[in-house]
């Protein structure tokens, strides 16, 4: 391969021009709100300020399933953040996420309102407090524990590493590709290797670590994922499948999966949710 082209990296690395691709219009190098405006607040305990994606969905899951356990506490206002027009850099989502991503979650049900963000974060926020998803023996809530922040490190090898450099980069680049594509596949042995001991990641019980990895790693078996399943072979890894199905089965991972979501069938989008009822207004079954 010829190095004529290659890539000399300056002294001082300086931002001087949009790197390109999809969402190159919302990157900077730098942190803080850009813009003054407020968040909007409902009048559930559970404010949530997200956006339908993997990240997102995760929250979203976990709230259905709190919902569907019977927590009052759990009910949420579910507000879009439109990330393609800047909505994450507002002075008011900074206040509550001063890392500007989605998702955020303002806790308004006790005495002062408590803001949490990282989803990872806000899963073991709910997990807590409400008693659910996370065992109370400190072996197994360590596995859990563990799994959790394996998905926590593993999603940008497979988001902003594999599916920006395969989905959205300006122009196809083999070398990034190539790379992670390897670490994605090696993800996804070692998920198969888990599951076929186990029914679900930390062992026999669904936990906020399955919560956490389907909407990312579950989506992407069942070819919902940049459109990456054959080329990444996800129907080879049975275990996957099965696990990966298993929780798709689930009412509120069905719910859940749809809320914020901005893109695909319009009856498969729920913008915002304020109520359980509006959930009659797509075709979420």
């Amino acid at each position: 391969m010829s190095d004529e082209n290659e890539y000399v990296p300056p002294t001082v690395w300086t931002w001087e021009n949009e790197s390109g691709g999809r969402f190159a219009n919302i990157n900077r190098p730098t942190a803080g709100a850009q813009s003054e405006k407020g968040l909007p607040l409902g009048d559930h305990p559970q404010q949530l300020y997200s956006l339908g994606t993997p990240n997102g969905v995760k929250v979203t899951i976990m709230l259905e399933e709190l919902l569907e356990l019977g927590e009052a506490d759990a009910e949420y206002d579910a507000w879009l953040i439109n990330i393609q027009e800047g909505a994450q850099f507002s002075s008011g989502f900074v206040g509550v996420n001063p890392n500007s991503k989605i998702p955020a979650l303002l806790d308004r049900s006790g005495s002062k309102p408590v803001r949490v963000f990282e989803s990872g974060a806000i899963l073991l926020h709910l997990a807590d407090k409400f008693g659910h998803f996370m065992p109370k023996d400190s072996e197994s809530r360590a596995e859990v524990l563990s799994w959790l922040f394996w998905l926590q490190g593993s999603a940008p090898y497979l988001g902003g590493g594999f599916g920006h450099f395969y989905a959205y980069a300006p122009y196809k680049m083999e070398y990034p590709i190539n790379r992670f594509s390897m670490e994605i596949k090696r993800h996804l042995d070692l998920l198969n290797q888990r599951l076929a001991e186990h029914t679900y990641l930390a062992g026999e019980d669904y936990t906020i670590a399955d919560i956490a990895t389907w909407p990312w790693y579950g989506a992407l078996a069942k070819g919902l994922l940049y459109s990456a399943g054959q080329f990444l072979d996800v129907e080879s890894y049975e275990h996957v499948q099965r696990w990966a199905n298993l929780i798709s089965e689930r009412p509120a991972a069905k719910r859940g999966r749809l809320v914020n979501k901005a893109w695909g069938d319009a009856d498969k989008q729920l913008l915002e949710r304020h109520s359980s009822t509006d959930f009659d207004k797509i075709n979420w079954r």
